[in-house]
């Protein structure tokens, strides 16, 4: 399986490309920095660094190109590069702000690289999986509790953005041999978008590589065909062994 990993350079994108490149797929991940993305992917079997803004058209169709070029094609496209409440206001967790206080050029960058970002990766990646004669998408998301939450403007409405978003691709791309699935931890996760210094208030966070198991199956010759499902990390043992047990009734 050779798959691409917007935002692959830490957090959950890491752990996913790590669990991939480990389970045997060639992978190349991506992030701003060229420079960071070749030497963190020179720490993972096989993989490839890329530079990638995904908010960027012409930054996208090069590293689609890049990606496409190096791995002799692709199969899989894992959306995952984005950012949090950090960038808008840093003291989201202990100072939460109102949707009217949101800086407009943060509302603007969030959106732009957690939504618009996933569809610029999946417009520039589509038509090149169609053209092979199929592939896969996973968009990865967040808990609905999460957009909706007071004071998470506008990381919320991003990310319920790119869930919608991916109910209409899978709806578009029905039939066609290119799934499209979601993928969301289940919870709050240990990444860098929340910080470090914040009491915890009785919260378990999760690690990023509960999304390994997920992900590597969702490459996996058992899952072609899955589309249009929503997979919450946390629960994908209990899930994975309902669908098996209903297969075989």
């Amino acid at each position: 399986m050779r798959v691409l990993v917007t935002g692959g350079t830490s957090g959950l994108g890491l752990a996913m490309a790590s669990a991939l490149a480990a389970s045997g797929s060639t992978v190349a991940l991506t992030g701003r920095s060229g420079e960071h993305a070749r030497s963190v992917a020179a720490t993972l079997p096989g993989a490839v660094g890329l530079e990638l803004d995904v908010r960027d058209e012409s930054s996208v169709a090069r590293a689609v190109d890049e990606a496409w070029s190096r791995l002799g094609g692709l199969d899989m496209l894992v959306n995952n590069a984005g950012i949090g409440m950090r960038t808008v206001n840093p003291r989201f967790m202990t100072e939460p702000q109102g949707f009217w206080e949101t800086p407009i050029d943060g509302f603007r960058a969030v959106i732009d690289t957690n939504l618009t970002g996933y569809f610029l990766m999946a417009r520039e990646v589509t038509p090149r999986l169609l053209a092979a004669g199929g592939g896969r998408i996973v968009n990865v998301s967040v808990s609905d509790s999460t957009m909706r939450r007071g004071g998470f403007s506008p990381y919320g409405p991003s990310r319920a953005g790119s869930e919608a978003l991916s109910r209409v691709m899978a709806a578009d791309l029905r039939g066609t041999g290119v799934t499209v699935n979601v993928l969301l931890p289940g919870g709050a996760t240990v990444t860098g978008m929340i910080p470090e210094d914040i009491p915890s208030g009785g919260i378990t966070f999760l690690m990023p590589e509960v999304m390994g198991p997920p992900i590597v199956w969702l490459a996996s010759d058992e899952a072609a065909g899955m589309h249009d499902e929503r997979i919450v990390a946390t629960e994908f043992d209990r899930w994975l062994r309902e669908r098996s047990s209903a297969a075989r009734d």
